[in-house]
């Protein structure tokens, strides 16, 4: 099978989130089962100055607006990117920490059709356009109208991956003309959304299949609390929409072999190397006391990723015996709120804003405990992640997290990880100072590592499902039955423990562990 990969973001050549992961481990497992790939990204500055390409083929031309603007391709195995400086020589992908760049539509737009012109010229025909997030979420619609009779893309199908509901891509009407989609596809039914253009809800409607990157999310985005607006857009196409949870590079996120850190391990040794880990990451953070356990955050600084809920309980960890550590950057008020942390606690409270990839593997290993308190989570890598490295997550109940973290059983020593029923911080601080009971009783707290690092979270099964999902599109297999959205679920007591109450204090008595 041919499966053109249509990704605004690609590791390891461009990465703001998770997205970029994905699209890069479900491309290479693709292809690791024999199917031809061949993924497309723009050729941002960053990408130009660390992974410079040879050319392969171009100039081409894509009209927006009555103007042409011309792009090259450059290629680097089955990976090709598009080249226009003036949309892509920036500093970062999408925007700054200021806001996003107001020529986006322009850029995405420019990418939506340059994904054909890249197939074109490289003579690759694909039986499937995976499209993932609103960057590419055009890309439907052109196969179906601008692209709809040519004969190089007949018989095409493409699929739409949602990362994230809460970035739809939603500009102004006049883009419509600029993208130069049949002024009709402008009404509710189409594209239109409250009077403007979505790029989402486009790909959406036109995509022959649609996936979401776990079960759970795919149910909630049905609904109006995590629908963004088009729940019932979704709701209509429910016989399209799969949830595939996302898996993670199992040799790259790997203790036994993972070369950024000091020491490897595995689940089946003693995990000596995980405490001198820890040893070099208190070193490198100047955390007075190493002893203590250490806690990190790791992701994107934004309300969606609960960063100020980490932050409302910061103080009071450090004063109750934890090192807390943060690895991010997102909105700008959230940095200044970690670095005004770290300031007021110096040795008890670390923040390193920036995404730093060879830093984050030391992250995962040395931390004894991963804080995730994302008031929604499509899928999540970092609790995957930090289960491979034997760091449980105390995470909220929601999404992928819901999927991939088993909450602790304290009678049968079951579970992964410490889930808490909403992103508060009330319910962080006793979810927090439940893990670090169990933390304290040796025992108990390997047979949790153990736990979580002995699940698969390869690619291997997702990949799989995906190439069901590429059959159905095009009626190789019957398209199975929809599953029924499961029914909201109100905040609920963690599993396996009593009712946790709100006191206010990590200090209080709390569930038995006996």
């Amino acid at each position: 099978m041919n499966v053109l990969m249509a990704a605004p973001e690609v590791f390891p050549y461009a990465k703001t989130g998770g997205l970029a992961d994905a699209a890069a481990s479900l491309a290479a497992e693709l292809a690791r089962t024999k199917h031809k790939v061949l993924v497309v990204l723009p050729f941002y500055r960053t990408v130009k100055e660390r992974f410079p390409a040879p050319s392969a083929g171009g100039p081409f031309e894509v009209r927006m607006g009555g103007v042409a603007f011309a792009g090259m391709l450059r290629r680097r195995e089955n990976v090709v990117f598009i080249e226009c400086d003036r949309f892509y020589d920036r500093p970062e992908l999408y925007g700054t920490a200021s806001g996003d760049y107001p020529d986006n539509p322009q850029r995405f737009v420019f990418f939506s059709r340059a994904v054909f012109e890249a197939a074109r010229l490289c003579g690759f025909r694909p039986d499937i356009i995976h499209c993932h997030d609103w960057q590419a979420g055009l890309a439907p619609v052109y196969l179906k109208t601008v692209y709809g009779r040519d004969p190089f893309f007949a018989g095409a199908r493409s699929v739409l991956t949602i990362h994230n509901m809460g970035y739809q891509g939603v500009f102004p009407a006049e883009v419509m003309r600029m993208a130069g989609l049949p002024g009709d596809l402008f009404n509710p039914e189409g594209v239109e959304f409250y009077g403007k253009m979505n790029f989402l809800k486009a790909g959406i409607i036109w995509a022959d299949s649609l996936t979401t990157v776990s079960p759970t999310y795919a149910n909630q985005i049905q609904t109006p609390e995590h629908g963004f607006g088009l729940d019932g857009v979704l709701r209509k196409r429910a016989g399209r929409l799969r949830g595939i949870a996302n898996g993670i590079d199992d040799c790259l996120w790997n203790p036994a072999r993972d070369r950024h850190i000091p020491e490897n391990y595995s689940p089946g040794n003693d995990l000596a190397g995980k405490a001198a880990c820890k040893k070099k990451l208190s070193s490198l953070c100047g955390f007075k006391d190493p002893a203590r356990p250490l806690v990190s955050f790791v992701g994107r600084l934004s309300y969606q990723k609960g960063a100020d809920i980490a932050a409302a309980v910061a103080g009071e960890a450090v004063s109750e015996g934890v090192n807390l550590l943060f690895l991010g950057k997102g909105d700008e008020r959230y940095q200044r709120e970690l670095e005004a942390l770290g300031e007021r606690y110096p040795g008890g409270v670390y923040v390193r804003v920036g995404f730093d990839e060879e830093f984050s593997h030391l992250v995962y290993a040395g931390s004894d405990i991963f804080l995730m308190p994302s008031r929604y989570e499509p899928c999540g890598l970092g609790q995957m992640i930090a289960l491979r490295y034997g760091t449980p997550p105390v995470a909220a109940d929601t999404g992928g997290i819901s999927d991939t973290v088993r909450n602790y059983l304290p009678l049968s020593g079951d579970g992964t990880g410490f889930l808490f029923p909403e992103a508060s911080p009330g319910s962080l601080r006793q979810s927090l100072w439940y893990a670090l009971c169990v933390h304290r009783q040796a025992e108990r707290w390997e047979g949790v590592i153990r736990n979580g690092m002995s699940v698969d979270f390869s690619w291997r099964k997702p990949a799989a499902r995906y190439l069901e999902i590429y059959k159905e599109a095009l009626g190789q297999v019957p398209r199975e039955k929809s599953p029924v959205p499961a029914p909201l679920r109100g905040p609920r007591p963690l599993k396996g423990s009593s009712t946790l109450k709100d006191t206010g204090s990590l200090k209080g008595p709390g569930p038995r562990l006996d």
